[in-house]
C-alpha cells in the first residue's frame, strides 16, 4: 500500500508540473493579470439554480471571494469540502462566496476526467454540485470564458478576495493543500485574507501561487481532436493466452486496478457494450489502471479480433506501455487458447457461470471491486471504479505527519 501511495503522490507531482507548464503555454489572448487594488471585473453568468448572477448581486457583502473551481480537477475537488465548511463558518458575517467554472468542456481529453464522474458541462455542474451539497452559487463561464480571462484565472482552484469597494486584496490559492484531508492544510491563505478584511486588520499575505488543473481554454480543442485522431489510428497487438497466463494476470501483483472483460466478436451483447469498455479505459488512462480483453473467438482468427479492436479504438494508453514492457507483455488484448472454458472460469472468476460477456474489476492484490455478467451499464461501471480509486490525490504517508 505504501508503494502505491508513493506512486500516486509521484504521479500527482508529475501532473502538477505538466499543468503548470500548460498554464504558461496555453494562455489565451486577452488574459488579464489583476493586481492588488484593481477593481473586480463584472460578470453576467448563469448559475446552476437557474438564476443569472452579476457582481452587483453580491453588493451587500463587505467581503467577496470569487473562487474559480471545476468538476473534473482532483485538486479542485479536494478543496470543495473546505470551501463548503468556510461558507458555513462565515454565516452571519458580511461575507459572500461565488464559484465560477471557467472551463470549456470540449477542451478536455477523456483521460483528463479520470478523477471525476463528470465533465465540466453546465448540466454536469448541476449534478456535481447537488451530490457535493454546494452551499454557494456555482456559475458557468465555459461558453465565452470572459470572466476567466478578465480575472486571470490560471487554474482550478484559483481565488480572488475583494473588499467592500470591490478592490482586490488577495489572489492565489484557497489554501496550500492539494489534498482533500484538512489535516494536510498548513496555511489557509484565502480564509485568512477574508477574516483580516472583516476584522479591519492587515492581510499578512496578499498574493500566493495557485495550484491545480490549468484552465481548459477553448483553444485546446485542436489538441483534443489530435488526441482523438491518435486513438482512431492506433494499432492493437493481440496474443494467445492460456488459463495459466490468465491466472497470473488475475493475481494482480501490481499497483494497477485491472479491468477484465471476456467477450467475442460473434456475441451481440459483447459487441454492443464494447464502446463503453473503451470509454472506461480512456477515462482512467492517466491513472494506475488497465483494461484487459480476453476474446473467446477461434484462436485461428487473431486477425479478425485485431480488426475489431482497432475499429473500436481499443489501444493501450501511452502511460501504460512502460509497465507492460516491464512485465514482458506486448499489450492487453488476448484470445483464449484452450478448448475448455472451465479452465478460464477457474483462473479468472470461479463465481462466473460461463455466459459472455463477463466483466471483472480487481484491485492490486486481486480483491474484486466489481463483477457483472451480461452487458454492463457503463456509468455504473465507471462509478464503481472511481469509488475505489478516489476523486482526490492521495498524499504519501510522510505528507500527513
Amino acid at each position: 500500500m505504501m508503494t502505491h501511495l508513493k506512486f500516486s503522490f509521484a504521479l500527482a507531482l508529475t501532473m502538477g508540473a505538466l499543468a503548470a507548464s500548460a498554464i504558461q503555454a496555453a494562455a489565451p489572448e486577452g488574459l488579464a493579470t489583476l493586481k492588488i487594488g484593481d477593481p473586480a471585473p463584472d460578470f453576467d453568468l448563469p448559475g446552476i439554480d437557474g438564476k443569472k448572477r452579476t457582481l452587483e448581486d453580491f453588493a451587500k457583502a463587505d467581503v467577496l471571494m470569487v473562487a474559480f473551481i471545476s468538476n473534473h480537477c482532483p485538486d479542485s475537488q479536494g478543496t470543495e469540502k473546505r470551501l463548503i465548511s468556510f461558507v458555513d463558518e462565515m454565516k452571519g458575517s458580511s461575507f459572500a462566496l461565488v464559484a465560477i467554472n471557467p472551463n470549456d468542456p470540449s477542451a478536455l481529453r477523456p483521460d483528463e476526467l479520470g478523477y471525476s464522474k463528470y465533465n465540466d458541462t453546465f448540466e454536469e455542474m448541476k449534478l456535481h454540485a447537488k451530490e457535493q451539497d454546494f452551499n454557494f452559487p456555482y456559475l458557468n463561464d465555459g461558453e465565452t470564458q470572459a470572466a476567466a480571462k478578465a480575472y486571470g484565472c490560471l487554474a482550478t482552484p484559483h481565488v480572488f478576495v475583494f473588499d467592500k469597494e470591490r478592490k482586490l486584496q488577495y489572489k492565489g490559492r484557497f489554501d496550500d493543500s492539494r489534498f482533500a484531508d484538512p489535516a494536510t492544510v498548513k496555511s489557509s491563505d484565502g480564509p485568512a485574507a477574508v477574516k483580516a478584511l472583516l476584522a479591519g486588520t492587515p492581510i499578512a499575505v496578499q498574493e500566493t501561487k495557485t495550484h491545480g488543473c490549468s484552465t481548459k481554454w477553448a483553444a485546446k480543442k485542436d489538441a483534443v481532436s489530435a488526441d482523438q485522431e491518435k486513438w482512431e489510428k492506433g494499432t492493437v497487438d493481440v496474443e494467445l493466452i492460456d488459463a495459466k497466463g490468465v491466472a497470473a494476470l488475475r493475481k494482480n501483483d501490481t499497483s494497477k486496478v485491472r479491468f477484465f472483460n471476456v467477450w467475442a466478436t460473434w456475441c451481440g451483447p459483447c459487441v454492443e457494450e464494447f464502446p463503453e469498455l473503451v470509454k472506461t479505459s480512456r477515462k482512467f488512462g492517466l491513472r494506475d489502471f488497465e483494461f484487459i480483453s480476453i476474446s473467446m473467438d477461434d484462436p485461428n482468427t487473431l486477425a479478425e479480433v485485431k480488426k475489431f479492436l482497432e475499429e473500436n479504438n481499443a489501444i493501450v494508453p501511452d502511460k501504460l506501455k512502460p509497465s507492460l514492457a516491464k512485465e514482458g507483455r506486448k499489450g492487453n488484448a488476448y484470445v483464449f487458447s484452450e478448448s475448455n472454458s472451465d479452465a478460464l472460469i477457474q483462473a479468472l472468476d470461479p463465481e462466473w457461470e460461463g455466459p459472455i460477456p463477463h466483466t471483472l474489476v480487481v484491485a492490486p492484490g486481486g480483491k474484486v471491486i466489481y463483477r457483472h455478467n451480461g452487458e454492463i451499464n457503463g456509468e455504473e461501471l465507471r462509478a464503481k471504479i472511481l469509488d475505489h480509486m478516489g476523486r482526490f490525490y492521495v498524499p504519501a504517508p510522510e505528507e500527513t505527519k
